[in-house]
This record gives structure tokens, sequence and C-alpha cells, in this order.
């Protein structure tokens, strides 16, 4: 029975390995999954999921505006697809979370979205706020602070490495523009113990 699945987790856990390896598992396995990743991901080119450890792949592009449920239809209509993968889906839009329910429940293929769960002021992105309602199964990947202790949020660096407490929800960079701390170093970096 297909079933929506939400991997999150805060920044550098492996998200995109861990879907790398489910791809090359199903593959491996003469199986066929479909790739989507956010259009305004563009740290590793566009079309491309790709992991700190050299891993990539080519995949689909989503914007906002792309109605997942029709597009994976009509590529199911040329070729098989056993399950989609979908990276980044914290920058899915409630329509477009509601559309891989449809996927899901009507074309009765898996869907395994992974992505991170909040923001840099510790705020739900609306794709993962959706996502974490609405999956069938949800699987927190785990990465750790620099002390050892498991990391759940995510501090946006300025130029010179001091935290931000405030800006555009979506700034798009890697390890020079974030880091994932614990909730107390979080607290210490924004000076709010």
């Amino acid at each position: 029975m297909a079933q929506l699945y939400f991997y999150y987790s805060a920044m550098n856990a492996g998200k995109s390995t861990t879907l790398l390896q489910s791809a090359f598992n199903y593959q491996e396995r003469g199986m066929q999954p479909l790739l989507y990743t956010a259009a305004i991901d563009d740290r590793y080119g566009q079309g491309k999921i790709s992991s700190r450890i050299g891993l990539e792949t080519e995949a689909h592009l989503y914007h906002n505006e792309t109605n997942l449920f029709e597009h994976v239809s009509a590529i199911q209509e040329h070729e098989k697809v056993d399950c989609l993968l979908l990276d980044e889906s914290q920058f899915l839009t409630k329509q477009q979370v509601l559309e891989l329910t449809d996927v899901v429940d009507k074309l009765r293929i898996p869907v395994l979205c992974y992505g991170l769960r909040t923001d840099f002021r510790g705020e739900l992105f609306e794709g993962s706020q959706y996502l974490l309602a609405w999956a069938d199964k949800l699987v927190e990947l785990k990465t750790v602070c620099h002390c050892g202790r498991k990391a759940n949020r995510v501090i946006r660096q300025d130029a010179n490495g001091n935290a931000i407490a405030d800006g555009d929800q979506v700034v798009i960079g890697g390890n020079e523009r974030y880091v994932s701390v614990c909730r107390l170093h979080y607290k210490e970096a924004l000076g709010l113990l």
C-alpha cells in the first residue's frame, strides 16, 4: 500500500544522501523512482540532487506553480513510476502537499519527501507544516551539534559568522551560511539566555 513519508531534520543530517540511497535501492531492484527537487535551490545547478559526500543525480524541477499530481500522472502515462522521491520538500506549497496525497491515494505511488522541518527562526516551512500534518509516516533524521547533543535548530550566519535573528525565511545557502545546533546553543547564539 502506497504511503506519504516525510523525512525531516535540521541541516547536514544526510537527507539528500538518504534520498539518493533510496533511489539506488529502487533501481537496483529493477524499479523506476521519479526524482524531484525545488527549482529555488540552485546551489549545485538546476535539476540536480546533490549530497555533501559527493553523490548526485538528475531530477525534475518543481516550482510553486507546478501541479505535482498532473506532472506525475503525465509521466506515468509514458513510463513506469514505482516511487516518487522529493528533495527540499520544505519549499512545497500546501496545495502541492495535497497533490502528493493524491499521487499516493489515486495513483497508488509511494511518495518520500525529504526536507527541513523549521527555518532559522525555529518556524515551520509551509511544506513541512502540511507534511507533518498529512504524511502517513514521519521519520526524523538526526544530526549533532558541536557539543554532541542532537541538533534540532539551524542558525543563519552573516559573512562574519554572527547569528542572524531576522530576515527572509528563504535564503539559499549551505555550510557558509547555516549551522545546525541544539536548542541551548541556538539560544546562546541569539542572546536568548
